[in-house]
């Protein structure tokens, strides 16, 4: 019978499993992908009478079904089942088959009569395949497409292969987790994305600092490439934070903060650096003069009055935290040693300034909180310049530990403390997080040995 209505269980979508009649086409030279049009050839399809046959819209459904069986490149045998067929889908089976199919119930469709009827007729000698690809267009064998998108998307990816480092291990991470395609959506928007966030991150980190704007005109398409929300920018910004360490968070101020530990800055004026007792401007003496901390921005340190102005400052104490600055200033004055507070993660005007000192021969000294986020701190100082710890070791953490009563549990992810690894390993044992203010008695003594 034409209308199949039990004889053969159905597969998945109505059909059943049998051997192939005909043999997909080889792959072409350039290994574009192969359409499925098994056996005979479009120019021999009777379009006319096809779109009599096929065309009717009541059996579009049969022919989506049958393309989907040739992309998958599955035999075109069996049948094809519609469970819920409307009056019109029965009335242009009834036309096509010749026979009037049940009132109610499903409604199959065998395909090899389909075929044999599109043979016997001439209306397509290279049978159903044919016709549907004469009816619908090509038909692309989903696994070859797979392959032909898989081998685009390693086309995209081929610039990360360029990355060295941490970037490197972050090119890994991005092709692995989906990044990128989430970002891109397909390789033909992947590829110059990925050209491009690659040719910034190579030219980073940016010294001197400079803004966004002029980073992205002198190295990308223009100066609104690596405007706020653009994949790019997410891109880029992604990158960064591993190349500097930049830890995680959210919000528009984090990501200024992450921006600026590459040397990208919003502005020359909202980057800025606590100081205390550096000379060598007038301004600078005069605050030195008077022991008032000073705040510096980036354009005070690459503008009219460079950074090359402030004098080499011989030794230079950093720390983290603003009260141990102001500690200084009020217990200390102008006779305190200089100072620079980081305030956190460090600005690029504190990058500036204290890359500066050290290429000028300056020892630099560092104390942090004894908690993992102020490891993470002192790191992304060490990726910039070269620094010796102040107070910052393992041992005089344990001694804090011993001396400071009801100091509050250590959280948070653990790091590694490359200037003195028993230090990770003593903040692990103790699980005590030991603020810059419980140990500032020791760091003013410091200090003031310092004046003397």
């Amino acid at each position: 019978m034409d209308v199949n209505h039990a004889a053969t269980p159905p597969d998945r979508d109505g059909g059943r499993a049998a051997p192939a009649h005909t043999t997909p086409p080889d792959t072409t030279a350039d290994e574009t992908p192969r359409e499925a049009v098994p056996g005979g050839s479009r120019t021999d399809v009777d379009t006319e009478r096809l779109g009599r046959l096929l065309g009717d819209p009541g059996l579009t459904w049969f022919v989506d079904r049958v393309r989907k069986r040739m992309a998958r490149g599955r035999p075109l045998t069996g049948s094809v089942t519609l469970s819920d067929p409307e009056d019109v889908q029965r009335r242009a089976a009834e036309r096509l088959l010749g026979r009037a199919p049940r009132a109610q119930g499903s409604l199959g469709i065998r395909l090899d009569t389909v075929d044999e009827i599109l043979r016997r007729s001439g209306v397509s000698p290279g049978g159903l395949a044919a016709a549907v690809v004469a009816l619908a267009g090509p038909v692309v064998l989903r696994a070859e497409a797979r392959k032909g998108e898989e081998r685009a998307w390693e086309e995209a990816y081929a610039p990360l292969g360029t990355l060295a480092g941490e970037l490197a291990l972050w090119a890994d991470r991005v092709r692995g987790d989906g990044f990128v395609r989430r970002l891109a959506r397909t390789p033909e928007t992947a590829a110059p994305l990925v050209e491009a966030a690659v040719r910034a991150l190579r030219a980073l980190p940016a010294s001197p600092p400079t803004s966004r704007a002029t980073f992205a005109a002198r190295n990308l398409s223009g100066a609104h490439a690596l405007d706020e929300g653009t994949p790019l920018a997410t891109l880029v910004l992604s990158g960064i934070r591993s190349l500097t360490g930049f830890p995680d968070g959210s919000g528009a101020q984090w990501r200024r903060e992450a921006w600026a530990s590459a040397g990208l800055l919003k502005d020359d004026l909202s980057s800025t650096v606590l100081t205390l007792n550096l000379r060598g401007t007038p301004a600078l003496d005069w605050m030195a003069d008077a022991g008032e901390p000073t705040v510096l921005t980036l354009r005070s340190l690459t503008g009219s009055e460079p950074v090359a102005s402030v004098r080499p400052m011989g030794t230079l104490h950093i720390c983290e935290n603003p009260a141990v600055l102001s500690a200084a200033a009020d217990t200390l004055g102008r006779a305190c040693p200089p100072m620079v507070c980081l305030q956190g993660q460090p600005s690029a005007a504190a990058l500036t300034l204290l890359r500066d000192q050290s290429s000028r021969g300056a020892q630099l000294l560092y104390h942090g909180d004894f908690d993992w986020g102020g490891v993470r701190i002192a790191t992304a100082l060490a990726r910039s310049t070269p620094w010796r710890p102040w107070r910052y070791t393992a041992a005089e953490y344990r001694l804090a530990v011993a001396a400071v009563a009801g100091v509050p549990d250590l959280t948070g992810t653990p790091a590694a403390t490359p200037w003195d690894p028993d230090l990770a390993v003593a903040l692990a044992e103790c699980g005590s997080r030991i603020e810059e203010e419980a140990v500032l008695n020791d760091l003013l003594t410091d200090l003031a040995m310092g004046c003397r």
